[in-house]
């Protein structure tokens, strides 16, 4: 193993070699290669890192050890303190989330005619929506189509998603591209105004729409743009602690917490979108991770408790390319594009051990047994690591070619001394993406009426993998749904009159007659960083 100051001879090795590697190209795994090394070397299978649960619609089932103590924690508050007959915010649609999911919800409740407001306990647009860096996937080419995008999907997360979850992510991506473009998303585009496409891992086709390689950055902005620009109200550094049921066991609003005061307050609604993305800064099994700060499974925790179900809660994508060195960004997200135009993955010996394009799942695995079984990681101040040889992209497509297609990358490593045009860089999978959550129908409804759900909170959609620009894609895909549906319930129904937190004290009993003393508040809402004494 090497540390730091080895790390100018080893990237000379790459160099060297570059020439050789730029012509291979490793053969793609067999079915049953790619079974093998998951189950050996993927954390989604290390028994140990994971609880059964023993309370809620879910019991017998297994989640992460961190997730289970949040599902199976101890409300931030009781009943007792809320008075529900005091409505402090009343709408007719809901939407807990200011992520691409929560704001294309409230734009097409908003065009639904509905009264829509968003809360969100930071921004809006503090999401994993404006960390995706890569593109957003839809066959709109000629030579593709939507029944090619479903199998590459379908196939990709392992054959285990709803059929029709992927039916619908599909066939509505061409219309959501054309949505967000008539929004005003600046698109990569030939001087014609056909939009550039490429491969992602596990793609068929070159169907990934960018916008450079900040796309999700780009939706957002135009998303929140559109938000604001329509009046939706927006109630930030809010966070929603407990959803409210009325007296028939509906969804009818949501208690609302004052991030900076603690004030505690009612938001009463005729329906609900949960749109609270994913849970990276949970660090299951101690992993980096490429979320935003307020990634803490707040949406499964608040669903979970009012009854609505899990699928796949047990399924997590790490992505296969986080940034290993320096410290300064260890765990940040080095885009799939990389690859996509051309860099490979190498191993100490300088060697290419992998096709760079296979599904991340098989990609991160790959790397994790790179490092630990055959020991040919490279060690630094945080743990292992391998190549990502970034010169050999203007090696093969030309000078300028790193600038113009992920300039971002270029910028987040210049700032440290890195440049990526001419030096490979350090990485190792991080802890990306939640392929499991609350489970939807097509409509994004929950088992709980009137309780909806749209984007990374949402399970189903993927399987047991996800590939790359499909998270984008049903970020927009399914937030419009869920407002569109969300919109349309409310308009037939009155204003719930009865309100009540009744299953906070009948979740908490059930804990207790399983003898789980768990004090544990949840949801969790803010990582915890402080260090111990």
């Amino acid at each position: 193993m090497y540390k730091i100051d080895k790390l100018n001879e080893l990237a000379e090795l790459v160099a060297a070699n570059r020439e050789k590697n730029a012509d291979l190209e490793p053969a793609r795994m067999t079915a049953e290669e790619k079974d093998s090394l998951l189950s050996a070397f993927h954390p989604d299978y290390k028994q140990g890192e994971f609880t059964v649960l023993s309370a809620g619609v879910n019991k017998g089932d297994k989640v992460p050890t961190q997730l289970a103590e949040l599902l199976q924690g101890k409300s931030r508050i009781t009943a007792e303190q809320i008075d529900l007959g005091k409505v402090d915010y009343d709408t007719d649609v809901l939407v807990i989330g200011g992520g691409g999911a929560g704001a294309s919800a409230a734009i097409e409740a908003d065009e639904s005619g509905a009264r829509t407001m968003i809360v969100t306990k930071l921004r809006i647009g503090d999401a994993n929506t404006m960390m995706a860096e890569g593109g957003i996937q839809a066959a709109d080419k000629p030579n593709d189509s939507p029944a090619i995008h479903y199998l590459d999907a379908f196939g990709g997360g392992h054959f285990a998603a709803k059929p029709e979850l992927v039916n619908k992510l599909v066939t509505k991506a061409p219309e959501a591209i054309l949505w967000l473009n008539k929004l005003g998303v600046e698109f990569d585009k030939e001087a014609d105004g056909t939009m550039v496409t490429t491969h992602g891992g596990g793609t068929s086709r070159k169907r990934m729409h960018a916008a450079k390689d900040y796309t999700g950055a780009e939706i957002m902005r135009t998303l929140r743009d559109e938000v604001l620009n329509r009046g939706i109200p927006v109630i930030d550094f809010t966070s929603a602690v407990e959803i409210i049921l009325d007296d028939k066991g509906r969804a009818a609003g949501a208690v609302l917490m004052n991030m900076e005061t603690k004030e505690l307050l009612v938001a009463r609604a005729k329906t609900v979108v949960i749109a609270t993305g994913g849970a990276g800064r949970l660090h299951y099994q101690g992993f980096p991770t490429s979320n935003h700060y307020g990634a803490t499974a707040d949406g499964l925790v608040l669903g979970y408790r009012v009854g609505a179900k899990l699928i796949y809660a047990d399924t997590l994508q790490y992505h296969p390319t986080g940034a290993a060195y320096p410290e300064q960004i260890f765990g940040a997200l080095v885009t799939e594009k990389v690859r996509s135009l051309g860099a490979k993955l190498v191993n100490i010996d300088g060697e290419v051990f992998m096709h760079p394009l296979e599904t991340r799942d098989v990609t991160a695995a790959s790397i994790i047994r790179e490092c630990s079984e055959r020991g040919k990681g490279i060690e630094t101040n945080e743990g292992q690591a391998v190549w990502l040889d970034t010169p050999m992209i203007e090696y093969k497509h030309g000078e300028g070619t790193i600038e113009k297609r992920i300039p971002a990358m270029m910028r987040m490593f210049g700032k440290y001394g890195i440049d990526i045009r001419k030096e490979p860089i350090l990485v190792y999978p991080t802890l990306h993406y939640q392929n499991g959550g609350l489970e939807i129908s097509d409509d994004c409804s929950t088992g709980v009426e009137n309780l909806y759900a749209a984007g990374e909170v949402a399970g189903g959609i993927h399987g047991r993998n996800r590939l790359m620009g499909n998270s984008l894609l049903d970020v927009i895909v399914f937030g419009r749904n869920a407002g569109i549906y969300a919109a349309s319930k409310a308009k037939g129904m009155e204003v719930p009159e009865k309100l009540t937190l009744e299953h906070i004290e009948h979740f908490s009993r059930e804990l207790e007659s399983e003898g789980i003393a768990n004090e544990t508040a949840s949801p969790m809402l803010l990582p915890k960083y402080a260090r111990k004494a």
